[in-house]
């Protein structure tokens, strides 16, 4: 009888946990905005002959891939799941050199993208950086 009073305790506990998930999740939901602006922009002075090519993708959907001439931008939005675990990997290729970078990382990502929720990237020649606000930008990568 022990057992089974345990065993029943249990998943009580266990159902009630998912329940608050749930409930947590919609409640986001339903008071704001969840999505995350990500924007990458190609921020070469000069590469009129050589165009700045990215491919996006993570485990849940692929982008696809652009050539970005100057200026060119390509950009989606990111919804985190509930664990904060989701991902965008981006392969840009300038010229022969190539760099694996990600465009999106939910857990690093969530508070820097700020209370506008953009996540902004721009590529130059000499690296990629990032900003909230498109005003002030920080180098976070190297090619």
């Amino acid at each position: 009888m022990k057992f089974v009073v345990s065993v029943y305790l249990i998943l009580c506990f266990a159902s009630s946990i998912f329940i608050v998930m749930a409930l947590v999740q919609g409640t986001h939901n339903i008071f704001g905005s969840d999505e995350y602006y990500v924007r990458v922009i190609n921020g070469f002075t000069d590469n009129s002959s050589v165009p700045l090519v990215i491919w996006c993708s993570s485990e849940e959907m692929d982008l696809g891939g652009r050539a970005l001439q100057e200026h060119d931008e390509f950009s989606w939005t990111m919804r985190p799941n509930f664990w904060s675990s989701n991902y965008m990997k981006c392969t840009m290729k300038w010229d022969s050199i190539r760099k694996i970078f990600d465009a999106f990382e939910a857990s690093r990502d969530i508070e820097r993208c700020g209370l506008h929720r953009l996540c902004s990237w721009r590529v130059t020649q000499d690296g990629f950086y990032f900003s909230n606000d498109e005003v002030n930008w920080r180098k976070d990568f190297i090619w």
